[in-house]
């Protein structure tokens, strides 16, 4: 019998790791999707038939391995998407601790105590960890600062791990999209203040076909870090 990868997926309601889960499901793999709460498992389960559930709240990284203790975690697990995250704007001299803190929390914290809790699995497969980064993780503007922070960091956290982890056979991938459609960009733009237009980002289908392509290339290689931006036929 022909073993199925095992995928564990975070953030896939939406955007781009909901366009990851609609590839793999497709095509017959595992699915083990992350869900903030009750409600949302069931959501997520009722929209790929098949799918197992986790629930943790990234928002409480410190909480995490807790949660963890009270459910079933997959055998093996082939790759572990990072897609979750949140964003909020504001000037350095405007922003207070809690939005910094919750946004290193979710964007930074909660990857590594996940990518810690499933490690054994993803040695035992000779997995891959996918960060899901931003171009804010290579390029900080203006009221981006907390944002960037956290995709900076995770950038860092990244390259750490492949630089430990490649001896066990675990592969470590960071894909840096542009602006790319969906309800993060439509919050961003409310905070710009600027119409949102879906038609003149990235599609997330087309950084899932980078994700995917970065999960299927054969052993023999590793894509580190891919740059996907806005082509000339966006907008």
């Amino acid at each position: 019998m022909v073993r199925m990868a095992t995928h564990v997926i975070t953030g896939a309601g939406s955007g781009i790791g909901a366009a990851v889960a609609r590839r793999l499901h497709a095509r017959g793999d595992d699915l083990v999707l992350l869900a903030r709460n009750a409600a949302r498992a069931k959501e997520l389960a009722g929209r790929f038939p098949g799918a197992r559930t986790l629930v943790a709240d990234l928002a409480e990284p410190e909480r995490i391995s807790w949660a963890f203790s009270h459910q079933e975690l997959p055998d093996r697990v082939d790759s572990l998407l990072h897609s979750a995250g949140i964003v909020d704007l504001g000037p350095v001299g405007e922003l207070r601790p809690r939005t910094w803190l919750q946004q290193l929390g979710t964007n930074l914290v909660a990857p590594a105590e996940l990518t810690r809790l499933l490690l054994p699995q993803l040695r035992v497969a000779r997995g891959q960890v996918i960060f899901i980064n931003s171009g804010a993780g290579l390029d900080a503007r203006a009221e981006w600062g907390a944002y960037a922070a956290s995709k900076h960091g995770l950038k860092a956290l990244a390259d750490a791990l492949r630089a430990e982890e490649r001896a066990q056979g675990v592969r470590v991938t960071t894909v840096y999209p542009g602006r790319t459609a969906g309800p993060m960009q439509a919050k961003v733009h409310s905070q710009e203040g600027r119409e949102y237009d879906p038609s003149r980002w990235i599609d997330p289908e087309s950084v899932a076909t980078a994700v995917v392509t970065a999960m299927d290339l054969p052993r023999d290689a590793v894509i580190e870090n891919v740059t996907v931006r806005p082509g000339p036929d966006a907008g």
